[in-house]
């Protein structure tokens, strides 16, 4: 069979001439359009959080719209871009989009968890409950928000993990990080201190602190007392708060912490460990029973070599020992 090489070289060269143009024209329109996409979208919501004159909460609510702005309308470029493309190729479009919204049917009953995804997404960033830079815990999953889209929250925990968490597992976010951020102290004492001194003392260290021009720009509110919490097992618990900006409540507690203990130490304010009482009980007659106690005598170096003394025994008896 002879094939006419000269015909099909005819017909590539006057697809060239007539075709290529067009689809070379609208392929450079889709790039520009995609890339003048996301600037015009970063710069529109830049624009708007300095006229609004708003902090870095609206810059990070700015930041996740713009993304996913951008990402739609580049989508939609692409999408009528290859409409525009497919008949310069001699492809008809009626029956690829017939095929198309068939497939499309077919997807969406495979595919519910997609859609679950979509529509959760879509409320998520409607509500403005999640933002790129904010710090939350969803789906038993916490850390900073990286990447957030209408299909996925990418998040990045403590120790550099990354998860990828669809929206449509999103049942309860907790956003440690919404407009401002707090920190709760449980302040632990010995039952001897003066509470009132030592609230003195953790209004004194927070004065300091706020003082500071290393952490008093992120300290939004001198720090509130809430009083005595609790009596705990070795220790009286004073409960007290501050307010910071979001993402500063965790460096600003433990330089409060560093100062505190130090603080303490200075006063000879006892911040206790566990202590362990025994209690052997007692019989009707009020008599306890025997506790008996060995007790083993150090040896030296020196004299290592002598045999140790056996250990001493005695026997005695009491309502309770410590």
């Amino acid at each position: 069979m002879n094939i006419d090489f000269n015909k099909y070289i005819n017909q590539i060269v006057d697809w060239f001439v007539t075709s290529g143009p067009k689809v070379v024209i609208v392929l450079v329109l889709t790039y520009i359009g995609v890339r003048l996409a996301r600037v015009a979208s970063s710069r529109l919501f830049g624009f708007i959080g300095r006229r609004k004159a708003m902090d870095e909460e609206y810059k990070k609510r700015a930041d996740t719209l713009s993304a996913v702005i951008s990402y739609l309308i580049g989508t939609t470029i692409i999408i009528v871009a290859m409409l525009t493309i497919l008949p310069e190729l001699g492809i008809e479009i009626g029956p690829v989009l017939a095929a198309a919204g068939v497939v499309g049917l077919a997807v969406g009953f495979g595919a519910q968890h997609l859609v679950q995804d979509v529509i959760s997404g879509f409320f998520i960033l409607l509500d403005d409950q999640i933002r790129v830079g904010d710090v939350v815990q969803i789906a038993d999953k916490g850390g900073l928000v990286e990447r957030l889209n209408l299909r996925i929250v990418v998040l990045r925990d403590l120790a550099g993990n990354v998860h990828y968490v669809r929206n449509g597992k999103i049942d309860v976010v907790t956003n440690m990080t919404k407009d401002y951020s707090r920190y709760v102290f449980d302040i632990g004492v010995a039952y001897r201190e003066d509470v009132d001194e030592v609230i003195k003392v953790v209004r004194e260290v927070d004065e300091d602190l706020r003082k500071d021009p290393a952490f008093g720009p992120d300290i939004l509110e001198p720090i509130e007392i809430l009083g005595l919490d609790q009596f705990a097992n070795s220790a009286v618990i004073i409960k007290a708060r501050t307010k910071t900006r979001p993402i500063k409540q965790w460096g600003t507690a433990r330089e409060f912490n560093r100062r505190l203990k130090k603080r303490f130490d200075e006063l000879k304010i006892e911040i206790p460990y566990p202590h362990l009482r025994l209690y052997m009980g007692q019989d009707r007659a009020g008599q306890a029973p025997s506790l008996n106690v060995a007790l083993e005598q150090a040896v030296s170096v020196e004299s290592s070599s002598r045999p140790s003394p056996r250990p001493k025994r005695s026997s005695r008896g009491g309502r309770g020992h410590e």
